[in-house]
């Protein structure tokens, strides 16, 4: 598994990108509702900059907002990621 996978809340943001992107708050927002907590911007604002930096997810700035997308690396992982789990269900 990739490294920056290993942490709950960096795989649980390229989960939230696959299939669509989004910006910075409304992955926030998502997460702070799945998780039913309030999460530290500056925290969050690290995680995004970790996966950015690994090549798992991009950004481009749309007016105002940045709106990150999964790479074609991080779909892979996610996908082997997703593949582990799902023969540790069974």
């Amino acid at each position: 598994m990739a490294k920056w996978l290993q942490s709950g809340p960096r795989r649980d943001l390229c989960v939230l990108l696959s299939g669509s992107e989004g910006t910075a708050q409304r992955l926030k927002s998502r997460l702070e509702a799945h998780y039913d907590e309030r999460l530290d911007p500056k925290t969050f604002y690290a995680q995004l900059s970790a996966l950015e930096n690994s090549g798992l997810i991009e950004k481009r700035v749309e007016g105002l907002a940045d709106v990150y997308s999964l790479t074609d690396e991080g779909e892979r992982a996610l996908r082997e990621h997703y593949e582990w789990m799902t023969e540790q269900l069974r």
